[in-house]
This record gives C-alpha cells, structure tokens and sequence, in this order.
C-alpha cells in the first residue's frame, strides 16, 4: 500500500526518466525473462546502481551492491536487477519532500525497477512467489 502511495506521489517527477527508459528488445532471448539486459551484473547475483547508466547492453556503471547472499546496510540505489533463480525482496527507503517512506518491494528473477534515487537498506531471500 505505501509502495503504491509513493508511486501516486512520484508520478510527475518520475515521468521524465521513466520515458528514457530502455525498451524490452524483440533481440532479447525467447528463453528469458529479462526486463531489461542485465549489463555488468554478474549472473548469480542482485545487482543495485546509484544512477542511471544504460547503455543498448544493460548498465555499465560501477554498481553500489552486488551480492549473492543476504545483505544489510545502506547503498544508495537508483534501479536494481534480479540476475538470480531466487525471488530478491528489498526493503528501501526514500525521503519525500522531508517526509521518510519505506517500503519492501519483491522482485523476481530477471526484474529490475526503481529509476528514482533513494537507498536500499536490506536484500533477503524469498519462498514465496511475487
């Protein structure tokens, strides 16, 4: 419910950015389920950029976590990338017009979403399905 609040709320001011967004490409494997090409992620890990680098092969930029177990901390994240075979859950934060939000967002393999800075405070590990 809060992650959809902040979505209504950074509608206006995500609009610019989300419209250079990369486009799936029909050049994308049949087989995969990739949002966009993975880049310099690693397979086998989640992957978190501080900004925004997408170049046709997927980011580029040097990522601020990379990680293939359970991670806590805080990174600043501006779009991140499931190149596992597990269901990621991250738990971010975001500061609103001086008002603090949070939230848990579950994503599966080959999803990637964000395209606003904020920080990612937490990486688990999922059963469920998202």
């Amino acid at each position: 419910m809060l992650l959809k609040s902040l979505a209504l709320a950074l509608a206006a001011s995500v609009a610019g950015v989300l419209a250079t967004a990369p486009t799936v490409s029909a050049a994308t494997s049949q087989a995969s389920n990739e949002v966009w090409p993975p880049g310099n992620c690693p397979q086998g890990t989640f992957c978190i950029w501080p900004n925004w680098d997408h170049p046709p092969e997927g980011p580029t930029a040097t990522p601020s976590l990379v990680t293939s177990s359970e991670w806590s901390g805080n990174v600043p994240a501006f779009n991140f990338y499931n190149r596992t075979s597990r269901n990621a859950e991250i738990t971010w934060s975001y500061n609103y017009l001086g008002t603090p939000l949070t939230g848990v967002e579950c994503v599966r393999p080959g999803g990637g979403n964000f395209y606003v800075p904020m920080f990612v405070t937490k990486v688990s590990w999922q059963p469920r399905t998202c």
